[in-house]
């Protein structure tokens, strides 16, 4: 049953995650931040489209039943968000027709995308934690 625990904890913390960096990224577009660093990219909210990025932000912390780096919760996350985070700079923007690194959508997408999931992952992972404890 423990396994069960762990996969859940996983997944939920990266479904959770997914909905926080879903929100941090329509909230930068909506408070003008967005306009302030020069990325054009300014998504819409919808339930459809947070879906999506949950149901991946799950998928994706997966990755935290890898046994290492167990007693540092913040550095797992951070590290474990750099593989989606390489998925959205150099698979998905790309085909977006936005270019390599996503530098059509401005010169500090690069610098988002990294930034905007070390707090997913750093959120998923101390989700995780807290669930597998006992």
């Amino acid at each position: 049953m423990k396994i069960i625990r762990k996969l859940s904890g996983a997944f939920t913390g990266g479904a959770l995650g997914g909905l926080v960096d879903s929100f941090n990224i329509w909230f930068m577009g909506v408070a003008g931040i967005s306009d302030l660093i020069g990325i054009t990219m300014k998504p819409e909210f919808t339930a459809p489209w947070a879906y999506k990025r949950m149901i991946w932000g799950g998928i994706w912390m997966l990755l935290l039943l890898i046994p290492i780096w167990r007693n540092k919760t913040i550095l797992r996350g951070m590290m474990f968000s750099l593989v989606p985070s390489a998925m959205m700079l150099f698979v998905v923007i790309p085909s977006m027709g936005k270019g390599m690194l996503g530098l059509g959508f401005g010169p500090l997408m690069p610098v988002v995308v990294i930034g905007l999931n070390f707090i997913y992952g750093i959120f998923a992972s101390f989700w995780y934690v807290k669930t597998i404890e006992n």
